[in-house]
């Protein structure tokens, strides 16, 4: 079992930006896949980035070079730093850990942050 708590979000001005992170509990955390969803209102929840427990990334195409996601494992803490912000990354965002053998989009998901981008 693993719990995951996110924190950061916010309110930012196009062009801002913010970082998220996502403490996880358990002692598992190293050995999973960490990862940022988003859901806009509306719409299906989408895969932002992930990072494996070897540290290789993936991200949406339309976040590539503005965010970065990282993970701390002695500290159990993902983290997406977002810059460059638009409106369209408007959402609230999710954190996902995902065991090894565990399909994309499932696992463990944390309660959700709200990240608007407005001016």
């Amino acid at each position: 079992q693993v719990q995951l708590v996110e924190s950061g979000g916010g309110l930012v001005q196009p062009g801002g930006s913010l970082r998220l992170s996502c403490a996880a509990s358990g002692s598992i955390f190293r050995f999973v896949t960490m990862g940022w969803y988003r859901q806009a209102p509306g719409k299906q929840r989408e895969l932002v980035a992930e990072i494996t427990s070897g540290g290789r990334t993936n991200y949406k195409d339309s976040v590539q070079g503005r965010f970065t996601i990282s993970r701390d494992n002695a500290k159990n803490t993902v983290y997406l730093q977002m810059s460059s912000l638009n409106p369209e990354d408007t959402a609230v965002y999710y954190c996902n850990a995902r065991p090894q053998g565990v399909l994309q989009g499932r696992g463990f998901w944390g309660q959700g942050t709200q990240v608007t981008v407005s001016s």
